[in-house]
């Protein structure tokens, strides 16, 4: 694994760590966020607990690089479902939030598939 895809993955796999620990600390402007875009209070942990796995498996990628692929893969399809959430509830203001997190999700996706040659 080269340089650049262990540091998108390390870069990627803070940032869904520190947004995981938003969640699972029940931040009053995450459960305001969550009221405004019609999700329930009742989520948060479990979504936080799925991009914490996310975060976890995108490090353990390092080692593993299957392991880094299936992680990036999923917070793929987590961001691109907060993506849509947002676009449903109309709030196009908020959506380079979540946005970036896709991009970064989406880069350690294919650099992980790169470095592995699979993507080939």
């Amino acid at each position: 694994m080269n340089i650049a895809t262990a540091a998108t993955l390390i870069v990627t796999a803070l940032a869904t760590l520190a947004a995981a620990v938003s969640d699972l600390a029940r931040n009053r402007w995450t459960l305001d966020n969550m009221t405004k875009y019609g999700v329930p209070h009742s989520w948060i942990v479990p979504l936080g607990l799925v991009k914490l796995a996310g975060a976890l498996g995108l490090l353990g990628g390092l080692a593993f690089p299957a392991l880094g692929i299936a992680a990036a893969a999923g917070l793929v399809l987590y961001f691109v479902g907060a993506v849509a959430t947002l676009a449903r509830a109309r709030g196009f203001a908020d959506l380079v939030y979540p946005g970036f997190y896709l991009v970064l999700a989406g880069a350690s996706l294919v650099l992980a598939i790169a470095a592995t040659g699979s993507g080939r």
